[in-house]
């Protein structure tokens, strides 16, 4: 292969850069000349997670304030909502098969089809959602379809991967790393604050029978626009050519599923344990209070949404701060340092959730800006071991496991230990989250010092 400067040129004496057999016309479309920057890479990361990020809280908001009374209308509201959450979790089963389903449409064809394929698919059932017959009107069948666009969902997002946050993490400056690291993780309360501001809105300026019988769908024909805004946008990027040669060049491209088991199994499975304190904490801060606020407390939803709002601000806040901090005392530090800050929190979960209001918002708030210190540095915080050939997909199939593992069941699990054994389990189910990413993080550290 040619090789190139990170700014597009090449050596003396080597041809130009010609595009792979798997690089499609649309590469060309978007031709530029100039040199290419990190910060112009996480523009990419920045519209793309964002995006997702908002889909993704649309059904994760809709699972408890619409999907239990319209669904499962046949049982009690807390069951009700445990069903909710069981559908909630099909998407992260789903995850790793459609990033290993859309690394195959890639190989066939090319990281444009596969991206545009699947955003497509996100799209689509995300405005499939909108138009779903309630169980008065469908019975069971308003269930299956509600799970079958869920796992379609999932199935998008794993293979929504486009490889820019390796990209980027491979092209930023020594001595920034950390701060480029959290770029990506910005869209994450950014989505959130947006999703939540809408429901908001709804929930406060709509009676209850016109939101459940209208309102709630308008958030998701919302996501299915920003999905086509966030699709160009990333497109724009992906298919010029400079991108493409330096995909190339770091050797970012899909393997096999057989040879990266084989050679990186040890790496998956650390990276995925290695941030599990904040996925778990993820959906501790965002679904399951609301959930647990609305069938335990008197307060209003549309406040308790503004709340998480502001903790969300907060998280923007934690998560450029932890690019600054990482960059200082290292990222693996940080993340190990602040999973045994949320280990500390868990111990006063039950405390501040049965503390009133008072005490709720100091769980939300405070939790939040742990979320944002923790998570701004969560991803790829051990996938610096993968080598360049499999760090494209060894990012993607870590991310989704880290997603399974610490943050899939996390709502079910909680409502579920917390309305029959007491918020005391879930104050074990979030340290248990800590301590498996301390524990993960020591393995790695040892394995790299034998090494």
């Amino acid at each position: 292969m040619a090789t190139t400067t990170f700014d597009g040129t090449h050596p003396p004496g080597q041809p130009d850069y010609q595009p792979s057999p798997t690089s499609g016309g649309a590469r060309n479309i978007n031709a530029r000349d100039g040199e290419i920057h990190p910060g112009e890479i996480a523009v990419g990361v920045v519209i793309g997670r964002a995006s997702e990020y908002f889909d993704f809280f649309v059904y994760a908001i809709a699972s408890v304030l619409v999907f239990p009374s319209l669904f499962f209308p046949f049982d009690d509201r807390l069951n009700a909502t445990l069903y909710s959450f069981v559908i909630f979790s099909f998407a992260f089963i789903a995850r790793p098969f459609g990033t290993l389903l859309f690394m195959w449409v890639q190989r066939r064809y090319s990281r444009e089809g596969k991206l545009t394929g699947a955003l497509f698919l996100l799209g689509t059932a995300t405005v499939g959602m909108a138009f779903l017959p309630t169980y008065a009107e469908a019975g069971n069948t308003g269930i299956v379809l509600l799970a079958f666009f869920r796992i379609c969902q999932g199935i998008a997002q794993g293979g929504s991967w486009d490889g820019l946050p390796s990209l980027l993490a491979l092209n930023a400056p020594q001595n920034k790393r950390g701060w480029y690291a959290m770029l990506g993780q910005l869209g994450a309360p950014v989505g959130f604050i947006v999703a939540a501001g809408i429901f908001a809105y709804m929930v406060a300026n709509l009676s209850a029978l016109d939101f459940l019988d209208w309102g709630w769908r308008f958030p998701f024909f919302v996501a299915f626009a920003i999905n086509v805004v966030a699709l160009f946008a990333r497109l724009r990027l992906v298919s010029t050519p400079e991108y493409s040669r330096l995909l190339d060049e770091r050797e970012l491209e899909p393997v096999g599923l057989s040879e990266l088991s084989h050679t990186q199994g040890r790496n998956i499975i650390i990276g995925a344990l290695a941030a599990l304190a904040s996925y778990a904490l993820f959906h501790l801060v965002t679904v399951f209070p609301l959930s647990w606020v609305q069938l335990y407390s008197t307060r209003s939803l549309d406040g308790f949404l503004v709340l998480q709002m502001w903790g969300a601000a907060l998280a923007i806040v934690g998560t450029v701060a932890s690019g600054l901090i990482a960059d200082r005392f290292g990222r693996r530090t940080t993340l190990g340092t602040l999973a045994a800050l949320i280990a500390v929190f868990s111990g006063f979960v039950p405390t501040l959730m049965q503390g009133g209001e008072m005490g709720q918002n100091i769980f939300i708030l405070v939790g939040f800006a742990l979320l944002g210190l923790s998570y701004g540095q969560a991803a790829g915080a051990v996938t610096a071991n993968f080598a360049p050939r499999h760090r494209y997909t060894g990012a993607a199939l870590t991310s989704d496991l880290s997603w399974l593992v610490g943050a899939a069941f996390a709502p079910l699990v909680a409502l579920g230990l917390s309305a029959h054994f007491g918020l005391g389990y879930v104050s074990l189910y979030l340290l248990s989250g800590a301590v498996g990413s301390l524990a993960a993080l020591s393995v790695n550290r040892a394995l790299e010092i034998r090494d």
